[in-house]
């Protein structure tokens, strides 16, 4: 879904519209009962905020239940914040902004997870943090993503059927950045200079 209406960008900005939307990554449905459990809000808020969400296109109703007790799920696959395509100088500000939220959310939980360290025992040895650089044209780059992308594809359809999930199987977060660096970043160096560091 190719977000670019500003008034849907901002709608987005919430930190509690945020964090519903992340609950539907690891559940197919969600009451406005059930989001305030987890989230710690009222179910009044909650519901509200999935109302808002719907209004967007967001999300929608599944049918059955009543009131705050009405089930919702995402209408999406993948939601796409593109600020290069848009022209409205507005627009643009809405979504560099929203970006700036999201990153600033993802960059906490991961400084707050590592940090902890509270994972079972089992786990231990697929917890990673790897920084990799790499000499890349941008269609090179763009390839790349896609075939991390298809990687994660293979299990995306357990988070609408859990029956699909084996047992053991929790909620992973798998964060990838790629951006170009910066020449002052090293981005500029020649062959002659050796190979990049591989941190993994």
């Amino acid at each position: 879904m190719d977000v670019t209406d500003p008034k849907a960008m901002r709608a987005l900005a919430h930190p509690v519209r945020m964090a519903l939307l992340e609950l539907f990554e690891v559940a197919p449905t969600l009451t406005a009962t059930q989001a305030s459990e987890i989230l710690g809000e009222s179910p009044a808020n909650c519901a509200f905020h999935l109302r808002t969400l719907a209004k967007y296109g967001f999300i929608e109703e599944v049918g059955g239940g009543r009131g705050r007790e009405r089930p919702w799920r995402l209408t999406y696959r993948s939601l796409t914040i593109d600020s290069e395509r848009l022209q409205d100088p507005q627009t643009r500000i809405a979504a560099e902004a929203l970006g700036s939220a999201w990153l600033g959310r993802w960059l906490d939980r991961i400084r707050r997870t590592m940090g902890a360290r509270s994972w079972a025992p089992e786990w231990e040895a697929a917890v990673t943090a790897s920084n990799n650089v790499r000499f890349l044209t941008p269609g090179e780059a763009t390839e790349l993503i896609g075939e991390l992308r298809r990687v994660l594809d293979r299990y995306r359809d357990r988070t609408n059927e859990p029956a699909l999930r084996p047992k053991g199987a929790r909620p992973v977060e798998v964060s990838i950045f790629t951006y170009p660096l910066a020449d002052s970043d090293g981005a500029s160096l020649t062959e002659s200079q050796g190979e990049s560091q591989d941190m993994s």
